[in-house]
C-alpha cells in the first residue's frame, strides 16, 4: 500500500503570462525582494502577474520561521551588483530541564525524538546577483555554508566579512560576465564550484542532516 493518492491537477502547458498589470507604477526593489533563483517562491511582482493572469499563488514559506539575522545589507539598487540576501542562521538543540521534559513527552509521542535528536547548527548565506540594461542577469556569487561546530562557522564568518567587504562587486560581476564561456554551460553545483574558486573561498556546504 502506497499511502498516497494521485490528484487531478495537471501542469498548465502555457509557460508564459501574457496579461499585463493595470498599474503603471514602476516596480520598486522591494517588489522583487528575496528573489528565489533555485526554487519556486514568487516575489511580490510575480504574484501580481499571477493574479491578473487568473492563477493563484499559494502559501509556501509564509508560515515558516527561522532563527536568522541580516549579515550584509545593501541600499535598494535596480542594476549592477544587487544583493539578493545575506543572512546568519541558527538551529538549537536541547539540554537540561528542557531535554528532560522532551524525553518525558516522547514516551507518549515518539515524534518528539525528532526534536530531541537535533544537533545545534549554524549557517552563513550570501547571495549577490547582477543585472544590467542589456538584459544580462546571473548570480555573481551565492554561497551557503552550514556546520555543527560553532568555532568553524565563526572562523569562516570573520574571514568572509573582511573579504566580502573589500570586493568591488560591480567590477567582479563584469569580470565574471566576461568569462561567461567558462561557467555558463555548467550545472548548478559546478557553477558554484567555479565561482568559489574564482573568489578564492571554500566550496559550499549546506543542507546537512541535523539529527545526531
Amino acid at each position: 500500500m502506497s499511502y498516497v493518492n494521485l490528484t487531478h491537477h495537471q501542469f498548465n502547458p502555457n509557460g508564459f503570462w501574457e496579461k499585463p498589470l493595470e498599474s503603471l507604477t514602476i516596480p520598486t526593489a522591494q517588489d522583487l525582494a528575496l528573489f528565489d533563483q533555485n526554487g519556486y517562491d514568487l516575489t511580490d511582482l510575480e504574484q501580481r502577474y499571477a493574479a491578473i493572469n487568473s492563477m493563484q499563488a499559494k502559501p509556501h514559506r509564509e508560515p515558516h520561521r527561522a532563527l536568522k539575522m541580516p549579515w550584509f545589507t545593501q541600499s535598494d539598487r535596480i542594476e549592477g551588483a544587487v544583493l539578493n540576501h545575506s543572512l546568519l542562521f541558527e538551529r538549537k538543540g536541547y539540554a537540561g530541564e528542557a531535554l528532560l521534559q522532551l524525553q518525558q513527552w516522547a514516551r507518549s509521542n515518539p515524534l518528539i525524538y525528532k526534536i530531541i535528536r537535533i544537533r545545534p547548527k549554524w549557517g552563513l548565506d550570501f547571495s549577490m546577483d547582477y543585472v544590467d540594461r542589456s538584459g544580462n542577469v546571473f548570480e555573481v556569487l551565492h554561497w551557503e555554508y552550514d556546520g555543527f561546530v560553532y568555532d568553524e562557522i565563526e572562523s569562516y564568518k570573520q574571514l568572509l566579512e573582511a573579504k566580502f567587504a573589500g570586493i568591488d562587486w560591480d567590477d567582479a560581476a563584469i569580470q565574471i560576465l566576461n568569462l561567461k564561456n567558462q561557467w555558463h554551460h555548467l550545472d548548478f553545483f559546478a557553477q558554484s564550484d567555479w565561482k568559489c574558486n574564482y573568489f578564492g573561498i571554500e566550496k559550499e556546504r549546506f543542507k546537512m542532516v541535523i539529527w545526531e
